[in-house]
């Protein structure tokens, strides 16, 4: 099964994204990605750039609204993601909480929809 990891980072912890000189923070982030790819389960992911990097588009009225970021003052926010195929969700949560940010912020686990059948393998 294909489960999402969704790692929500603490705003704090966001600033020490821009900061290449914290050893310790992207040593941890190496250590378990590399983890997850040396075990065969990770599938896809990336890390994303700070919110305030972002861009919310909206369609209101048939009219595009565009907000540039940050989008949202939160204690919280999207730091990347990973696709791992595992065979339960047990160890889809084992996973999670392994990753760096599960203690200083969380990480969301989602069951990752299959692909719709087309007409050939139906």
């Amino acid at each position: 099964m294909q489960f999402m990891l969704i790692f929500n980072e603490s705003t704090a912890e966001a600033g020490r994204r821009d900061d290449a000189a914290d050893a310790a923070y992207w040593g941890a982030w190496n250590s378990y990605v590399m983890a997850m790819f040396a075990s065969g389960c990770a599938r896809s992911g990336h890390g994303l750039l700070h919110p305030r990097t972002g861009t919310r588009v909206r369609v209101v009225s048939g009219k595009r609204q565009v907000q540039d970021g940050p989008i949202a003052d939160a204690h919280e926010h999207l730091g990347g993601y990973f696709v791992v195929d595992v065979p339960t969700l047990d160890v889809a949560l084992e996973w999670a909480a392994r990753a760096p940010c599960a203690s200083a912020g969380s990480v969301e686990v989602r069951p990752v929809l299959p692909p719709p059948l087309t007409e050939a393998a139906a």
